[in-house]
């Protein structure tokens, strides 16, 4: 039988966005080839990762070839540049590659209004960073009171992001003890992040004060468990904004007509712009690093801070003093939420205290591996500020999982990856130990990013 050979891809640039994508498929054995201009980027991702690098623009079709773009199943453009990226799948499709996939921050393309789609454009699939974010933004605000839950399984399943405070229910209690202490509805504790570790837990891991957590509850007990955490689930009545770029512009356009929202801009001209665009919004010129400034937005009265600069250092000081200044509400009410661009400063942000540190580079390639991975997997959902994903894939027959209860699984995976829900009876039912995959059934998994291949032999044939 011969070996199945693996999808290769070709990634035009090695940015922020486009290096992330290599590392992921990478990890996952996809035979990646990148073609980049920026000598230093080259040689860093020849050193750091397995893939093969080819020095050139990407609108040289000789670097194209050779790159070997003819063999070459996807293309995906991720420079930084939307007309190279676009102009890209032209190129892509002469040399037969089958799918074509754009990284675009221009909202003239890819909507259902645009005078291009994505048929004219010759793209299978067109990602805005900026246009994911803020719609996540919006939905965090206006959907869950500034709770971060993640529906996932058709809506049946919620991932509740809690945090754990020296005075909360859960702390110093093992995953067992927790268990044990609410049984009167199904739920699992499936990621906790400390400090710079992201950890799958098993029964004897203990909660610290300071943890970050991710619980899979069925949607019916999203109360339960927001109360056995210490949250409430309220409503977000006033948001201020610091940065009315793509970003900072769009949250409060898909806001305003529902919520009272403030943007301060540093910048006048950009400022004014916006004073004339949002007409329900209150644009105040100014630094948002400044107290005084933020005291002049009335700070203390948000419900909702975002810092959505481009400056990572200016969003992580305005979401610092931000959080400081706006007034205590009971069970958290209070959010802060900050862009950050480097995965480094994600993990930073995420352990000074902000409630919610977003990356639109991640989102995009997030995005993009979910269309690369599609026929493997069923759906991925990225845990933001955790170094975990949730996916959902079917059992094949005779696959490893279905062979015994989850609870007597290789102990070899333990600690890597935790099977939280199965589709049963047309219904998704948060799994326990006792649980045991069937032939063909869907399961819900929360595993590290690097075990995403590891998972996928776990469900298959």
């Amino acid at each position: 039988m011969a070996k199945k050979t693996s999808p290769r891809i070709l990634i035009l640039g090695l940015g922020g966005m486009g290096y992330h994508l290599a590392r992921r498929l990478q990890e996952e054995e996809y035979a990646v080839t990148a073609i980049e201009s920026d000598r230093e980027r080259c040689h860093y991702a020849d050193d750091e990762l397995d893939i093969r690098v080819v020095q050139g623009d990407a609108m040289d079709i000789d670097a194209w070839r050779q790159a070997d773009g003819a063999a070459m199943d996807t293309v995906i453009g991720a420079t930084d540049s939307d007309a190279v990226n676009i102009f890209a799948a032209r190129i892509g499709d002469k040399f037969g590659i089958a799918n074509k996939i754009a990284r675009v921050r221009s909202l003239q393309y890819g909507r259902p209004d645009s005078l291009l789609g994505n048929q004219e454009l010759m793209l299978d699939l067109l990602v805005h960073p900026e246009e994911l974010v803020a719609q996540e933004i919006v939905r965090v605000i206006k959907l869950r009171g500034g709770h971060e839950i993640i529906p996932i399984a058709e809506d049946q399943v919620q991932m509740l992001a809690a945090k754990v405070t020296a005075d909360s229910p859960l702390v110093n209690l093992t995953m067992r003890e927790i268990t044990s202490r609410h049984r009167t509805f199904a739920f699992r504790i499936v990621a906790i992040a400390r400090g710079i570790e992201t950890m799958i837990p098993y029964g004897d891991v203990k909660l610290l004060a300071n943890d970050r957590l991710f619980i899979m509850v069925g949607a019916t007990s999203l109360q339960e468990a927001m109360a056995m955490t210490g949250q409430r689930l309220g409503r977000q009545q006033r948001v201020l904004i610091v940065g009315g770029g793509l970003i900072g512009n769009r949250v409060a356009e898909l806001l305003q007509k529902t919520v009272s929202v403030t943007i301060i801009e540093h910048n006048q001209l950009i400022a004014e712009k916006l004073s004339q665009e949002l007409f329900k919004t209150e644009i105040l010129h100014g630094d948002g690093t400044s107290s005084s400034v933020l005291h002049r937005a009335a700070i203390e009265s948000m419900d909702t801070f975002i810092a959505a600069t481009g400056d990572n250092e200016t969003n992580i000081m305005s979401s610092l003093l931000a959080k400081n200044l706006m007034t205590p509400r009971s069970g958290g009410a209070e959010k802060v939420i900050a862009m950050v661009y480097k995965n480094d400063y994600q993990v930073l942000a995420a352990t000074i205290g902000l409630d919610l540190a977003l990356n639109p580079k991640i989102f995009a390639a997030t995005e993009i591996l979910k269309f690369i991975r599609r026929s493997e997997l069923i759906s991925v959902a990225h845990l933001h500020g955790f170094d975990a994903e949730v996916v959902e894939l079917r059992a094949g027959a005779g696959a490893p999982i279905t062979r015994k209860p989850l609870a007597q699984l290789d102990p070899t995976y333990r600690g890597k990856l935790l099977v939280g829900a199965v589709r049963r009876d047309g219904h998704y039912h948060v799994a326990l130990g006792q649980t045991r995959i069937e032939p063909g059934e869907r399961a819900i998994v929360v595993c590290h990013s690097t075990m995403l291949k590891t998972v996928r032999t776990l469900f298959g044939s």
